[in-house]
């Protein structure tokens, strides 16, 4: 039985060296990207027996991304299209006043055709977890129904469902992502959310704590988490509230770190740990890859730990 199995579309990142723009740059660092299998990839790097599903075109740029997967120990399983395309996005980093871009090219991707008939959806319903996010089901209305499948099978095989809200601008605008992702809520049991998206798409106001427990009540979520930048985590569970803050870290690498957080999060929660331990593995986790290129967090259990030992524990009130 397989620990945690993610689901969501996966690209080609390709970023111009320095600052270089894209209009000008002859050449590019090319990265396997996608937030379903950075989660994925990190939770499996930290000991969970991890899959990713999906759908990518039947060519070399598919098997880019599926071989480089499997090189971290995920299982991939994926439907093989001879349709469609992989999506690419560009990465432009700039200091301040320019700041990062992110350009994508993403239309008629082959995972945006992906219906449950051609998943291993036997796989999902015997998994101990399943996640998705609000990336995919805002690419196609296929994929808004395939992601709301899921999520309804798994909940009902009496798999834990996890989702993170990641909320995208330019996949979709605040009104179309809300309606979709509260359509989802019923089947979802964890939800992640950055404070700021709880505000802009889902409409709340108050602090982080407010914000966690007003989802809760309105949703009948196990655990609510809201990230909250530099200020660190909060869990709401119950009737107990755990903050976790933030370790120090680089922020030379910052793309990747939202998934970072929730992969080493549910690789302790997925496991039987409780809500504490998993935000710490969760924030150690985010920290250490602000200082990894890519949008992977290629870490260890034992740098995770490395970076809890003596840390703040988690407050509980």
């Amino acid at each position: 039985m397989t620990d945690l199995v993610t689901f969501g579309e996966t690209m080609l990142r390709l970023s111009p060296p320095g600052d270089e723009r894209v209009e000008t740059a002859d050449e590019y660092d090319v990265d396997v990207a996608g937030a379903e299998s950075n989660v994925a990839v990190a939770a499996q790097r930290l000991g969970l027996d991890a899959a990713w599903l999906s759908k990518v075109p039947d060519s070399p740029v598919g098997r880019r991304v599926t071989s480089e997967l499997r090189q971290h120990g995920v299982t991939v399983d994926v439907a093989e299209s001879p349709d469609g395309r992989l999506g690419t996005y560009y990465l432009e980093s700039g200091d301040v006043p320019r700041g990062n871009n992110v350009i994508y090219d993403r239309a008629n991707a082959a995972v945006t055709t992906a219906t449950p008939d051609e998943l291993p959806t036997e796989r999902v319903r015997e998994a101990t977890a399943f996640h998705t996010t609000g990336i995919t089901p805002g690419l196609s209305e296929t994929l808004f129904e395939t992601t709301r499948d899921l999520l309804s099978l798994a909940s009902e095989a009496g798999t834990t469902t996890t989702f993170d809200l990641n909320y995208r601008s330019k996949v979709w605008d605040p009104a179309e992502a809300r309606a979709a992702v509260e359509a989802l809520f019923p089947d979802v049991d964890v939800l992640f959310t950055a404070q700021r998206d709880a505000e802009h798409v889902l409409g709340r106001d108050g602090d982080a704590e407010a914000i966690a427990r007003g989802l809760q009540a309105e949703f009948d979520f196990d655990v609510t988490v809201v990230t909250r930048g530099s200020e660190g985590a909060l869990a709401a569970i119950d009737d107990e509230v755990y903050e976790q803050p933030t370790f120090e870290a680089t922020d030379d690498h910052p793309v990747g770190t939202g998934d970072s957080f929730v992969g080493g999060f549910l690789s302790r929660f997925v496991d039987g740990a409780d809500v504490p331990t998993s935000l710490e593995y969760g924030a150690a986790t985010a920290a250490l890859k602000r200082s990894i290129p890519g949008d992977i967090a290629v870490v260890t259990p034992g740098e995770v730990e490395s970076v809890i030992d003596g840390a703040t524990a988690a407050i509980s009130r």
